[in-house]
């Protein structure tokens, strides 16, 4: 293995040689799966779109009617009410488990821009984190520190399938980097986690089938096994995040039977993976306006409503969707009307059945406390619950004409600003970015851009009867830049990388070719 990435802090703590040779290990063990993986996903959706349709599979059905149930949950997976997500930068570690919310999600994909130094920073941190000697000072002199006696469990979020790291070298080739993130981590801080009561706990994204959970199984099962550890030890929540995997969430539970502790409804991601998988079926798979599509429209209820009950029938959690509003003080009207908003939300998935859900700010912990409280009391988490009222066909999956809202210039412009905006701070190495009092991230920013490619490829008609055209979007991003130009003036602009995030942004918005991810022709570009 080459480390071609720059010196960066701790470096010599996480780069150990033995660390980097069980990553190594895992990459020449499991990089051809993960190849595989990648080239059946390009096939696998073109036939999709071609088809217009999805259904569940008929050669698992076996699989879906068997009476199993994954592996008990350790204690401190149990009670889940509220999580916290963010990235696993020094100041936000220590907020998040400060925050009095049951887990952290320690996210090295949507939330973090893959710099080396996040990448390598952030797998400090953790360690330190969990030797409870962290510690963070701020330029203005504002010091931080854990505080509380108990904190939430760590549940880390390693990089997607498709991303690779750039700033290590297996062989010649880049690493895949969810091993690197998975591995560092694994082999760092197992045995701390279990000498401290807790466990090597993931979240694993962006699944878009079993046979892919089934490669996580294969990984987990080596990786215990090669640092003698008990199998079974690792616990990984599975967010579903793609239309794909929620035709699959009975075969993803079982392939990950003696590692699973449940399901996540990742709602972002989600509606990017309907906008994704069928952005050249049609006008038929048009969604509106990004911000008018909630968790109550037709296809959304039925994808939640079947994540619970699948999850309690097999003994997992299911873990509601992020609630991603900012409060603001500066502007205490609009908080309060997005604070009932999500409350309404917490109040309405806690009635579903889901066990907790995801907030992405501390001040928002209370909130989905005080909701999911009122539902459970004393209890852990509502498993006991089954939804045998749920009978969700693939039709009410794929629902997507009754999805209430329009397209409107509002809408674009707003994709627009919002995708200039994250994809900007993205290349300085940010991952989270409060836009518009909303915690943007990679997966809202996949909307903005993709909505933009399919709104432009189906010729889609405005309110304002104008029809949406690349020359129409062009447009509006001069405007955006141009208003982003007086809003910053001249010297902070120049200081930006405004310029570069509009090339990027044209390029996965308006090319004659979709990108599968916008971080992808973006990572090129990121700045170390």
């Amino acid at each position: 293995m080459t480390i071609v990435g720059p010196a960066v802090v701790g470096g010599a703590e996480v780069l150990t040689p033995d660390a980097l040779a069980f990553v190594a290990d895992l990459h020449r063990r499991f990089g051809a799966d993960r190849d595989r993986i990648l080239a059946d996903r390009v096939r696998r959706r073109a036939e999709i779109a071609g088809a217009g349709r999805l259904d569940f599979l008929p050669d698992t059905a076996d699989v879906r009617a068997a009476d199993w149930r994954v592996a008990p949950a350790p204690a401190d997976l149990c009670d889940r009410r509220v999580e916290i997500t963010g990235p696993t930068d020094r100041k936000m570690t220590i907020n998040a488990l400060n925050s009095g919310a049951q887990v952290w999600l320690a996210d090295f994909e949507d939330a973090t821009a893959p710099t080396w130094a996040n990448v390598v920073g952030g797998q400090l941190n953790l360690t330190d984190a969990i030797e409870r000697r962290i510690e963070f000072t701020s330029a203005e002199g504002k010091q931080y520190r854990l505080t509380g006696d108990q904190l939430p469990a760590i549940v880390v979020r390693p990089r997607g399938w498709h991303l690779d790291e750039r700033h290590l070298l297996v062989d010649g080739a880049p690493a895949v980097g969810a091993f690197v993130d998975f591995g560092l981590y694994f082999f760092h801080n197992a045995r701390r986690l279990i000498a401290a009561g807790s466990g090597p706990y993931f979240y694993l994204p962006k699944l878009e089938g079993h046979r892919e959970a089934r490669l996580w199984n294969d990984v987990f099962r080596y990786a215990q096994q090669a640092l003698d550890i008990p199998t079974g030890t690792i616990r990984a929540t599975v967010l579903i995040e793609t239309i794909t995997a929620a035709f699959e969430m009975d075969e993803i539970l079982y392939e990950l039977r003696e590692h699973a502790s449940g399901l996540n409804a990742g709602r972002w991601d989600y509606l990017f993976s309907i906008i994704k998988t069928f952005r050249d079926a049609g006008s038929g798979f048009v969604l509106p306006d990004r911000n008018s599509v909630t968790m109550t429209a037709p296809m959304m209820r039925s994808y939640t409503d079947l994540l619970v009950a699948t999850c309690h029938r097999r003994g997992a959690v299911a873990m509601g969707g992020m609630a991603a509003f900012i409060p603001n003080r500066r502007e205490p009207e609009t908080t309060r009307a997005a604070l009932a908003k999500v409350r309404a939300d917490k109040e309405r998935e806690a009635g579903d059945g889901f066990d907790g859900s995801w907030v992405a700010h501390p001040g928002l912990v209370a909130v989905c406390r005080e909701v999911f409280d009122a539902v459970l009391g004393d209890r852990p988490n509502q498993v006991g619950r089954q939804r045998e009222d749920v009978k969700v066909t693939a039709d009410d999956l794929l629902d997507i004409a009754s999805t209430p809202g329009a397209v409107t210039e509002t809408g674009l412009r707003n994709n627009i600003a919002v995708g200039l905006r994250y994809v900007e701070a993205w290349l300085r190495g940010t991952g989270a970015v409060a836009i518009f009092n909303l915690m943007e991230d990679a997966a809202t920013a996949e909307i903005s851009r993709s909505q933009v490619w399919q709104w432009v490829r189906t010729g889609t008609v405005l309110d304002t009867d104008a029809v949406v055209t690349v020359d129409l979007v062009r447009g509006l991003i001069a405007e955006e830049i141009a208003a982003l130009r007086a809003e910053l003036g001249e010297q902070r602009f120049a200081a930006s990388r405004y310029e570069v995030a509009r090339e990027v942004f044209e390029e996965v918005a308006l090319g004659t070719s979709y990108v599968d991810f916008l971080t992808l022709p973006a990572y090129r570009l990121l700045d170390d």
